[in-house]
């Protein structure tokens, strides 16, 4: 009953506080991140070891079991380790206790896998280490397509023109495009020419590094001045490979292009796109760090006309995948039911008590509530999701029964005949213990939520937050 009392005595000082919920309520609204889901902190670790050639039982015993080891012993706070081996590649999941650092994992991680190489097979890079987040889905796709445009094409566009400028995009992080043929150097071998020259896959491997390289020569100084030296003994052009020696045989020179074609090709296909029966590519965006998803599409929207201007007009991108759609709907539906609800009590409050003053006291009271309870969201470090709309939305209806009660409490003092100071706080202090043992009891029912854990935890937690927000707003 005190903050009554403090209203009536102090009306300004509500008033000024109404305008700095609204000023700061507004402005908590524009600063916190938009998604469709929470932020869901599972720390896990991906690492990704790569090598052409070798199947998929000689990557597990050869590389991901010798890794696997080497990271029991050497990161701290690992829960459990899940390994994927495929052909060519292992993959190898590390997954941390909650609350563990997963910046520090990473560290770690990468530090071990630097000083496993040389167990390892010879030849084999180091791995691509990933933070992962469950969250991490793709925001945005674009589908890339074109008449006249080949798959290599449209792989080379969208890997090396469209991604490149949309990574500079703030809170974006663009995936390497699905579909296409990658642009790479292929050396077709003829097993017969290699076997009527008596030459091996390996010698012509060997003649080709051996006389494709690119080595620092430094400067020779002339008098006065100092040129540059290259020995440079790259071919220019692909077809120039074709020219390479591969090794003597009595009076004779064995070149690559008597046992193999070197040409422009790429890469052997491993996934397929169609976009309309036609071959394309897909390109995806994932939402980094903590942006808004609202933000980064928009961004991205405004980035492609000026990226499409500097590529060919026959390419097509269409937008497959949009989910700054639901958060949109998301919102709308709020606002739009909180418009309802507004309109509702309003005019049963103009209709039953006749009192325009006291609609307007409650149209006031619904944003500002919402407003307040954005602003404790955003100072618990939540975002704005499907989970706290759907709470605020839940708790949109409380309010509204609540503001009905007390005000429909008020005029029946005064209608008693009571001076208006007194049937306010008469009013109020009736109601004041069932409102509170109310919104006690739904905190209750949302109690178990606290003791959640694994997923569903960073699901329903931010709901049951906007509930409880609105829950202390009301009272």
């Amino acid at each position: 009953m005190w903050i009554v009392r403090l209203a009536l005595r102090r009306p300004y000082t509500f008033v000024v506080a109404a305008l700095l919920i609204a000023i700061l309520g507004t402005i908590a609204i524009l600063r916190t991140p938009t998604d469709v889901l929470p932020d869901i902190d599972i720390p896990v670790v991906s690492v990704i070891w790569t090598y052409r050639g070798l199947p998929a039982d000689e990557i597990a015993n050869r590389i991901t079991t010798p890794f696997e080891r080497g990271v029991t012993t050497t990161v701290s706070q690992i829960e459990h380790i899940e390994s994927q081996s495929l052909a060519d590649a292992g993959i190898i999941k590390v997954f941390l206790h909650p609350g563990a650092r997963v910046e520090a994992a990473v560290a770690q991680i990468t530090a071990m896998s630097q000083t496993i190489l040389r167990q390892l097979p010879p030849g084999i890079t180091p791995p691509m280490v990933i933070q992962y987040n469950a969250s991490s889905v793709p925001i945005l796709q674009l589908g890339l397509g074109g008449k006249g445009l080949s798959e290599q094409a449209l792989y080379d566009l969208g890997a090396n023109f469209i991604r490149t400028r949309l990574a500079t995009v703030q809170g974006a992080s663009v995936q390497q495009p699905l579909g296409g043929k990658p642009r790479q150097v292929m050396v077709d071998l003829d097993p017969r020419a290699l076997f009527a020259r008596g030459v091996s896959p390996a010698e012509v491997s060997a003649a080709l590094n051996a006389q494709n390289l690119i080595l620092p020569a430094g400067l020779v100084k002339i008098g006065d001045r100092e040129y540059p030296v290259s020995l440079n003994s790259s071919p220019d052009a692909v077809q120039a490979l074709n020219d390479l020696p591969i090794k003597r045989q009595g009076d004779a020179t064995v070149f690559v292009r008597d046992v193999a074609h070197v040409r422009d090709g790429a890469a052997v296909q491993t996934n397929v796109v169609r976009q309309d029966g036609t071959p394309g590519a897909l390109l995806s965006i994932v939402r980094s760090g903590g942006a808004s998803t609202l933000d980064i599409v928009n961004r991205v929207k405004a980035q492609l006309p000026r990226i499409l201007a500097t590529l060919p007009p026959q390419l097509d991108i269409r937008l497959l995948l949009d989910q700054s759609v639901f958060v949109r709907a998301a919102i709308q539906s709020l606002l739009k039911e909180a418009l309802l609800a507004a309109v509702l009590i309003g005019g049963m409050i103009l209709l039953f008590l006749g009192s325009w003053r006291t609609t307007l006291v409650v149209w006031i009271s619904i944003p500002l509530s919402i407003l307040v309870s954005t602003i404790c969201l955003y100072l618990l470090g939540q975002t704005i999701n499907v989970m706290t709309l759907g709470g605020l939305s839940l708790a949109i209806g409380i309010l509204v029964d609540d503001a009905a009660v007390e005000v429909e409490n008020i005029h029946r003092n005064l209608a008693q005949g009571k001076p208006i100071l007194r049937a306010v706080l008469d009013g109020a202090q009736q109601v004041a213990v069932p409102a509170f043992v109310s919104s006690l009891a739904i905190c209750i029912v949302f109690v178990p939520v606290v003791f959640l854990g694994g997923s569903a935890k960073y699901l329903f937690q931010p709901l049951a937050m906007a509930v409880r927000c609105r829950s202390r707003t009301r009272r």
